[in-house]
């Protein structure tokens, strides 16, 4: 790597061309880099140092490529570069149209100095050449010819804003600020520099890339032109296209992508961090086609799933019902199937069961109050109990046998809390409603054009007719069902029905004796509606609802077979009382630490043995043997993994001890309880992302 200062105007003005490698995004100041950058070149015009504008880094030409023009591959600096040339032809033109205007120089002189390469032809003819429609927009721009029909508007609006800045009086100044500029030159040669982590530590005073732009430049930066060409227009972007007017959400894609692949979740932010380490890994074994040929793929699955742009018709509504849900969380698991249903390990039969199982998985969960903060764990590591020959089986087994914060509710949970929830101030509560009503319709009703119905009015103030409905206890069967799924309905008639009594609002015209909604079905035919009316129809609808959103079986001995070991035993049952140390002070520190443990993660459970006490998410990370002064703590992580301040851990590799784990430290105050909890989260954290 060479790299040094430079007038900016002297490397331009050297027989050469700089490209922009295809993968680079689009020329993309905005005004407001354009009006701080003219505003720059004027104030350098007084001068007598120059003044710095950045860096320019490129790809030197191979020392045994004979050609009059150079080429350079440019890796960062094409929006200053292009910002300058603009600046230029503004110049240009401004002169050719004020031709009394002396700045010092000619048009001509501009033209083949510093726009063109004037005795090449073709591509070569221009000093530079940017990708894609940037570049037959800047190539017609300078060239005085009509742009094409898809030009470049920044590229265009840009131009047309330096041109109106110049006057008669300022065109001096700004050819003279051009001449002070400054940058720092960074030539690099291929197979030896490495130009991503030279990119990565430039701060460039350009728009910010997105983690995807950085996965995209760390792939293409360092292949040769035509393989950068081929991967680039193969897949990089025909995957951007995919996305559209989405392509935000590129980057959520690679973290379920890398989540999917890895079994861990990466943060937002760490992404394109997180893809390095996972392509040093592969990229020998898949190659480099190989791994963005597999990014590529499952951005289409992604794009279908998440983005709704299926097109089976079998596969979209239940997409669609997944979105509704807002099940991001499923995205690496639902990923991972879809795969292998493009790969024919399952039909569409298998991965609509799959995709439903999943879907009513969240909603349960949902309608059960559990919380949702362990779910990106739970999927993020879930395929990893898929076994392909008994695919959907093992599916509902791994379903089956979460217990927990991460358990699949049943029918007996889900039915009880259902009728009981409150629905009108439930998140997904449209889609449950329009839900129930669609189960085996084939005239699909849309809940967003209807509105919510309470059949009990919501008014505060409740009619004497209302009171006689409900009997003498009104005001307490208000406050418990007036939300409850019992008296919740849809209508198109929400105004006419308003707060009238429960007759009128079945006889009216547009009431619920004329509604064809199935919702309205039990209420058409219910004399009186008191408490006994709601909890009838709550408890049909809650019934319907087990059928719409139906949860895995399988016999027990099915299994039994994919129970790990220790839940196959008929254990001893033990509790907190079988432990003889677990006496009043230590029997309180033990609580403090069970609390603050179990307050980690809501997937973290407790479990007693006979002879330790076991701390568990998927597997054990942390076993407790009380002692009579202490609380003997067995980490789940290897020694050297363990990051321990204090140095109080001790490796007990190789020592017989009960428990789980490498790393042995003690508790017996719970002044050191703050310290613990953080190493104890070390070995949470190994364990819930391996």
């Amino acid at each position: 790597m060479k790299a040094s200062a430079k007038n900016l105007l002297s490397i331009i003005k050297e027989p050469k061309q700089f490209v922009i490698p295809i993968y680079q995004r689009t020329y993309s100041w905005q005004s407001k880099q354009c009006v701080q950058i003219l505003k720059d070149i004027k104030a350098a015009s007084s001068s007598t140092q120059g003044h710095f504008i950045g860096s320019i880094v490129y790809f030197q030409p191979n020392i045994h490529t004979i050609a009059e023009i150079h080429q350079y591959m440019v890796i960062d600096g094409q929006q200053r570069l292009t910002t300058i040339t603009l600046i230029i032809a503004a110049l240009v033109k401004f002169i050719e149209e004020h031709p009394d205007t002396d700045i010092g120089t000619t048009a001509k002189k501009l033209k083949n100095y510093y726009l063109f390469n004037a005795e090449e032809e073709s591509d070569l003819y221009y000093k530079l050449l940017l990708t894609r429609r940037d570049k037959e927009s800047l190539k017609c721009l300078l060239s005085n010819r009509p742009q094409p029909d898809n030009s470049s508007t920044r590229i265009l609006e840009n131009f047309e804003y330096f041109y109106k800045q110049l006057n008669p009086k300022n065109a001096a100044t700004v050819y003279q600020g051009l001449q002070k500029l400054i940058v720092v030159d960074v030539a690099l040669e291929r197979d030896k520099d490495n130009p991503q982590l030279i990119f990565e530590s430039l701060n460039s005073t350009g728009l910010n890339l997105s983690q995807a732009d950085l996965i995209r430049n760390y792939i293409l930066m360092g292949q040769e032109s035509e393989f950068q060409k081929e991967l680039y227009e193969q897949y990089w972007f025909p995957m951007e296209q995919s996305f559209g007017e989405n392509i935000t959400s590129l980057p959520w894609f690679m973290r379920d992508y890398l989540t999917m692949k890895m079994g861990a979740i990466p943060n937002i932010a760490a992404v394109y961090d997180t893809f390095k380490n996972y392509y040093a890994e592969h990229k020998e074994d898949l190659g480099v086609e190989g791994v963005v040929k597999d990014l590529f793929r499952y951005s289409q699955f992604y794009v279908k799933l998440a983005l709704r742009k299926e097109t089976d018709k079998a596969l979209l509504p239940v997409f669609k019902a997944i979105g509704k849900l807002r099940m991001d969380t499923s995205y690496p698991f639902l990923l991972a199937v879809y795969g292998d249903y493009e790969n024919d390990t399952i039909n569409k039969e298998e991965l609509l069961e799959i995709l439903n199982y999943a879907k009513n998985y969240v909603f349960r969960r949902a309608i059960c109050g559990i919380p949702t903060n362990s779910l990106n764990k739970t999927f993020a590591t879930f395929y990893k109990r898929v076994k392909r020959e008994t695919y959907v089986e093992s599916v509902k087994a791994a379903f089956l046998l979460m217990d927990g914060y991460r358990r699949y509710p049943d029918d007996a949970e889900f039915e009880r809390e259902i009728k009981i929830k409150d629905v009108y101030n439930f998140r997904s509560r449209n889609y449950l409603l329009e839900s129930l009503e669609n189960y085996k319709r084939k005239e699909l009703v849309n809940a967003e054009n209807y509105t919510i119905e309470h059949i009990l009015p919501q008014n505060d103030n409740v009619s004497p007719e209302w009171q006689a409905e409900l009997g003498e206890k009104w005001k307490d069967i208000k406050d418990k069902y007036l939300h409850s799924l019992g008296n919740l309905s849809l209508t198109a008639y929400n105004s006419e029905l308003s707060d009238h009594p429960f007759q009128t609002k079945k006889t009216i015209k547009g009431g619920f004796n004329d509604s064809p909604l199935f919702l309205n079905q039990s209420v058409r035919t219910a004399e009186t509606w008191n408490e006994a009316a709601i909890n009838l129809r709550a408890s049909a609808l809650a019934e319907r609802g087990m059928k719409v959103w139906p949860a895995p079986s399988l016999p027990q001995d099915i299994l039994d077979i994919y129970k790990e070991p220790e839940q196959s035993k008929n254990d001893v049952q033990y509790s907190i009382d079988d432990y003889d140390y677990l006496k009043d002070e230590m029997l309180e520190l033990y609580k403090s630490f069970e609390k603050r443990v179990l307050n980690i993660d809501a997937s973290a459970r407790v479990e007693f043995k006979k002879l330790y006490i076991a701390f568990k998410s998927q597997t054990n990370f942390v076993d407790v043997v009380p002692q009579k002064r202490r609380l003997r703590l067995s980490l789940n992580i290897s020694f050297d993994e363990i990051k321990d301040t204090k140095g109080i851990c001790k490796d007990v590799s190789g020592l017989g001890r009960w428990g789980n784990g490498d790393v042995e430290v003690g508790l017996d105050s719970n002044s050191d309880l703050d310290y613990i909890i953080e190493l104890v989260e070390q070995a949470f954290d190994l364990q819930v992302n391996s």
